[in-house]
């Protein structure tokens, strides 16, 4: 039995509307925490239609407030779009909201594009130079260390993560000694080398003392292979709108969508989504487990961009159930 926790980007569907992706990823964290996943994280976005996690910290609040055991967190925070004493303030915040419950992903990539960044007023460039620097910064003032004073956030007790999908913050996590979970769900092609380097160059810290290493993974379960195919085709359909420049909300499903693709198309997808289970309870079990076994992963993190509420929160169930939660 491997740990399973959830990614959610809490998505807008044509036709609904925000207030309702809040509602749906409130009822997710609730079904969650019943099935036994450990932590459900929310992503930093901005400009995007059909994602509504951009005020993070905000989310994360709202969704642990309704929940009572089950760990919320980012996954992760975009560090060059904020300035460090800032998320400290707002994770302590949290963490004294929630003692114990707070996890902090902190990644260096802007999670948007480079009109985004401009209306956010960072330099993104300079500041993802500065990324070690302003994740050592952020985890001073959680230790109350340095001239400034982090209130609330001083000796909170917040799960600290790198995030990547390059061997940077593979050797980064490893460099610090933090726990590194990987984009494997959406940018598969250094797998092997992060997690190379991560465990042969991991120096144990105060916070760990091996190597902790979460990936994500793309699960979209149904009571059928031939049903869960269909559900898939909403998520192919977004990635395939972002490859070429026509983002939008979550679309719903299109039987046959993949197969209408060009060729090139369908081995952009065939690449991207290359760590995914797609179907039954047998066929997603024997895929994650598959994976898994592979990756040596001490945990993963489930993502799925499903249309209908219902049946998302179904393929979850069923990967509990693969995963023998």
């Amino acid at each position: 039995m491997i740990p399973l926790s959830i990614l959610d980007l809490s998505p807008v569907t044509e036709g609904g509307s925000v207030r309702q992706s809040f509602a749906n990823s409130v009822a997710l964290a609730q079904t969650g925490e019943r099935l036994g996943y450990r932590r459900l994280w929310l992503a930093e976005h901005h400009g995007m239609a059909g994602i509504a996690s951009a005020a993070t910290s905000v989310l994360i609040g709202h969704i642990a407030g309704a929940t009572s055991t089950i760990r919320v967190g980012a996954g992760g925070i975009m560090l060059p779009n904020h300035a460090p004493l800032l998320i400290a303030e707002q994770f302590g915040t949290l963490d004294a909201l929630y003692p114990g419950r707070i996890d902090l992903g902190l990644g260096r990539a802007p999670g948007s594009d480079q009109m985004v960044s401009q209306a956010i007023r960072r330099d993104l460039h300079a500041a993802s130079e500065r990324f070690p620097q302003d994740v050592q910064e952020v985890m001073a003032y959680f230790r109350d260390e340095g001239p400034v004073l982090a209130v609330p956030g001083g000796g909170a007790n917040v799960d600290v993560w790198i995030l990547g999908s390059s061997l940077f913050g593979a050797s980064l996590a490893a460099h610090l000694g933090l726990p590194y979970a990987f984009a494997s769900h959406f940018a598969p092609q250094a797998l092997s080398q992060a997690i190379e380097v991560y465990r042969n160059h991991f120096k144990p810290s105060a916070r760990l003392d091996k190597p902790y290493l979460m990936l994500g993974y793309n699960v979209i379960a149904a009571d059928t292979d031939e049903e869960a195919a269909v559900l898939a085709t909403s998520q192919q359909q977004a990635f395939v709108r972002m490859v070429t420049g026509q983002r939008g909300q979550l679309p719903p499903p299109i039987p046959g969508y993949r197969e209408s693709l060009p060729p090139e198309l369908q081995a952009h997808l065939a690449r991207t989504l290359s760590c995914s289970a797609v179907g039954s309870v047998e066929t997603v079990a024997r895929q994650m487990q598959a994976f898994a076994a592979e990756t040596g992963a001490d945990e993963l993190m489930v993502t799925g961009m499903i249309f209908d509420q219902a049946a998302r929160l179904r393929s979850y169930e069923i990967a509990a159930q693969a995963a023998g939660l």
